[in-house]
């Protein structure tokens, strides 16, 4: 027995008994991350890095000078996943800072999640010059769309591979682990609790967003389904929707489309027409 189906059947059997203890157990597995070290093909980019550590102990590496953009990994992500966007930024005048997310890199804390991320955005912007745009990748994307809400101000926002709403996320989880019905009803009650927000409000569909705005999503992404950046596009009514037919979840980020749809929003934010708008 693998240890995927050793975990489903000791949740579908403790889930029934015990579905707290499931819960709290799967809680924690759901909201802490593994540290990944960047590729080979990151670390040219990280040797460029000027790594700044923001006023609550964020760090985020920073690439250029010009225009800020603000960017923000997903899950167990890192800032040189960006690495053929960061350089195009950085080549057509651009300053780069990419967060580390809250228990990420060096970024303090044990747990992370969509809320924290949000607030680390915000943080983050609070320290920075006006940003030209914003960029979130997965559930960076999500938080990126959650801190629009919340205040964050940029010209232009870009979201690639993200959930439209996080509560089929965590039900997917849940699932995919095996717990049964009371587990996972107890396992949303405690995320909620912990993130001191109600899951079913975090869905786009309830979002105000009135930027212009770049959706980007591959056909053949395995871990954020296509149909989310539908969702995404109907609720923003500013927006673009690039749907790649492959490059699935990580590999989208280094897609020539996405460093060219991004570039292309920026100048549209500096055109004449719009900053006599």
């Amino acid at each position: 027995m693998n240890t995927l189906s050793w975990i489903r059947s000791v949740n579908g059997t403790l889930g029934h008994l015990a579905p707290e203890h499931i819960a709290r157990k799967m809680r924690r597995a759901f909201m802490t991350p593994r540290n990944r070290p960047p590729r080979d093909w990151e670390l040219p980019l990280l040797a460029r890095a000027e790594r700044i550590t923001l006023r609550f102990g964020l760090s985020a590496l920073r690439w250029g000078q010009g225009p800020t953009v603000l960017l923000m990994h997903g899950w167990e992500g890192r800032p040189t996943q960006f690495a053929h966007l960061i350089d195009s930024l950085v080549d057509a005048g651009y300053t780069a800072v990419a967060l580390e997310g809250p228990a990420h890199g060096r970024s303090p804390g044990n747990e992370a999640n969509v809320v924290l991320f949000a607030r680390a955005l915000l943080e983050a912007a609070a320290e920075l010059p006006p940003l030209k745009a914003v960029v979130g990748h997965s559930m960076g994307g999500a938080s990126m769309l959650l801190a629009l809400q919340w205040g964050l101000r940029a010209e232009v926002a870009v979201s690639i591979a993200a959930p439209a709403q996080l509560l089929g996320v965590i039900r997917g989880f849940a699932r995919h682990l095996g717990m049964p019905a009371r587990a996972r009803a107890a396992f949303i009650r405690q995320i909620e609790r912990d993130v001191g927000v109600q899951i079913s409000r975090l869905d786009v569909s309830g979002y105000q967003l009135e930027l212009p705005g770049l959706i980007v999503h591959a056909e053949d992404d395995q871990l954020v389904p296509v149909d989310e950046s539908d969702a995404i596009h109907r609720a923003w009514f500013d927006s673009r929707l690039l749907r790649l037919p492959d490059g699935g979840h990580l590999r989208v980020l280094a897609d020539p489309q996405v460093r060219e749809g991004v570039l292309a929003l920026l100048q549209r934010s500096s055109s004449p027409a719009r900053q006599s708008a």
